[in-house]
């Protein structure tokens, strides 16, 4: 080999090389926080689905490093994704309703929810194409992804219920105003205790019960604290933001990154909308079975109560989010989210209950016309 040539080969490796390390440090590790434990649909599936179906979709670009309680949790998130220590977290417009008004608007309907999948994507669907919920979001320095929802809330109690008498007096666990307003329309106390303390709460006859998804007996250990599930529907939670992106962290994106982080985000919402909303809900119930929780059937006049309430509730909530909040046309907003989840609760009884066709169906009715070079900066 002439000293030329050995020239040649070495500039070559080297132009190699340097290209090798190049992509190298483009590949960037997300710190990603889920703010629940393991056991919660919220880690897994919804932020490890993520993570993966992230990394698929950039290539390997974007990949993400999962935080755990310790580091981040739900309580906390905002100001951890503010401080720029967490770049995509579980956040829960509901923890923090002066801040997000317009967004808990529509987040506080937990009542209208009948289908986990139609609520997860009409929530969506209505933040994304709403001006004043993404100026909110701008103002904490959080990009909106997706939304998902949880399976029909119940009443999870140490005393039998079965009817409004059986209601009275009782201290429950709500997780948010639309619940609270429930609860003392039926003459419970409405404890606002946070999720991750209802284990604590019930051992300790700090409450009596919890109004919350039953998937809670498996998610929050439960099982060996309740003794009763009551079968009555109270609609879905579903004031999420799946995986709320950091301003900073989303400045630093392509908008090609940009788009693969949202349909990543909306795949996995719709997964973990599927194992909270529909899987974990049914296995839910074998535990309770197993563990000597008995099911109970609600009589008609607490059936009834429920129906009367949310007919009522909407009315209040527009009045509420105008006067403490000063949301305008609150009542015209409530009736744009409603044919929002008609909308899609026709478009999930058409496709099924696949998270895969429910996700394609977000990504093309909301996602297609946006525009990621611009969107949320």
């Amino acid at each position: 080999m002439t000293r030329r040539t050995l020239f040649k080969t070495l500039a070559v490796a080297a132009t190699v090389g340097s290209l090798a390390l190049a992509g190298q440090a483009q590949a960037r590790d997300l710190r990603m926080a889920p703010g629940v434990p393991p056991a919660h649909p919220a880690y897994d599936p919804m932020f490890t689905e993520f993570a993966e179906r992230l990394a698929e979709k950039t290539d390997g670009d974007l990949t993400g490093n999962l935080l755990g309680t310790e580091v981040a949790n739900i309580g906390n998130m905002r100001n951890a994704i503010r401080s720029g220590l967490v770049e995509v977290g579980l956040f829960l417009p509901a923890y923090f309703p002066a801040d997000l008004p317009e967004i808990n608007l529509v987040g506080d309907l937990a009542f209208l929810g009948t289908n986990p999948h139609a609520m997860g994507a009409a929530v969506t669907e209505y933040i994304v194409t709403c001006d004043e919920c993404q100026q909110e979001l701008k103002q904490l320095g959080i990009v909106y992804t997706s939304s998902h929802a949880s399976d029909l809330y119940r009443i999870l109690s140490t005393e039998p219920v079965r009817s409004l008498d059986d209601l009275q007096g009782l201290r429950m666990r709500v997780g948010g105003p639309q619940y609270s307003r429930w609860a003392e329309s039926v003459g419970v106390s409405p404890a606002s205790i946070p999720v991750g303390e209802t284990y604590e709460s019930l051992s300790q006859g700090v409450i009596e019960g919890t109004i919350a998804s039953i998937a809670d007996i498996i998610s929050f250990r439960l099982d060996d604290v309740l003794n009763y599930v009551t079968d009555v529907e109270l609609g879905t939670f579903h004031s999420t933001i799946s995986h709320a992106v950091g301003q900073q962290a989303w400045s630093s994106l392509s908008a090609e990154q940009r788009e693969a982080l949202v349909h990543a985000s909306v795949e996995a919402s719709a997964a973990i909308t599927q194992r909270w909303g529909y899987e974990m809900a049914d296995e839910a119930r074998e535990v309770a079975l197993e563990n000597g929780i008995e099911i109970l059937e609600p009589e008609p006049e607490l059936l009834e109560a429920v129906e009367a309430f949310l007919e009522e509730d909407l009315v209040y909530a527009a009045e509420q989010a105008e006067s403490r909040h000063g949301v305008e046309d609150a009542a015209a907003k409530i009736e744009r989210f409603q044919s929002l989840v008609e909308k899609w609760t026709a478009i999930v009884e058409e496709v099924g209950a696949d998270p895969e066709a429910v996700a394609e169906a977000m990504n093309r009715e909301i996602w297609d016309e946006v525009d990621f070079s611009t969107y949320g900066t």
